[in-house]
């Protein structure tokens, strides 16, 4: 009788134990690539839900043209401030989900700037305009084995570009859309 006590006692308390609310981790750092471009992110807790996400990297664009026959491609400097609500963690602890690196469903506003720094491309003497953009996103992110990770996403926002001298916009502003995927490593 003293056993079966003994045996249920553990057994309540490790229901106990786990019956704690799920929480996003303190701060995740990795590096991410996708089809275009490539990233180095830090993601700190600011609530149990809720992360800031700050992303330095390379964007990569492809272009084309007809008039000047030119086709090429450019990379340029992309910094992005982003936070994140992680919605689905409890559900995903009940059902013996892993949520470690932040493993979870997600929807955010992701701020992007790209400043004129510099530009690296096969065509010489393009002129790249600084922009920004913010895009309500939803997305996921899974772990693949311990350290690597995929995750995509989908939004559709607002881009305001920053006119220069001698170059004429027809639009300062447009519609951004937001769609990656990207596989990653968590350090």
């Amino acid at each position: 009788m003293k056993r079966i006590l003994l045996t249920l006692m553990c057994c309540g308390l490790s229901l106990i134990a786990t019956s704690q609310n799920a929480s996003v981790e303190e701060s995740t750092f990795g590096i991410q690539t996708g089809f275009l471009g490539i990233w180095a992110h830090n993601e700190s807790k600011l609530s149990n839900q809720i992360v800031l996400r700050s992303e330095l990297g390379l964007d990569t664009g492809i272009f084309g043209s007809d008039v000047y026959d030119a086709n090429g491609h450019i990379i340029v400097p992309t910094i992005t401030a982003e936070p994140r609500w992680y919605y689905n963690l409890n559900k995903r602890v009940s059902k013996s989900k892993r949520i470690d690196g932040n493993s979870g469903n997600f929807i955010s506003i992701k701020t992007t700037y790209h400043p004129d720094w510099f530009v690296i491309s096969n065509q010489d003497n393009i002129n790249f305009i600084s922009d920004i953009s913010i895009v309500p996103t939803w997305g996921i992110r899974r772990n693949i084995g311990n350290h690597f990770n995929y995750e995509t996403g989908i939004g559709i926002g607002y881009v305001h570009y920053f006119k220069e001298d001698n170059v004429i916009l027809i639009n300062e502003s447009d519609v951004a859309v937001n769609l990656h995927i990207r596989i990653g490593y968590r350090f």
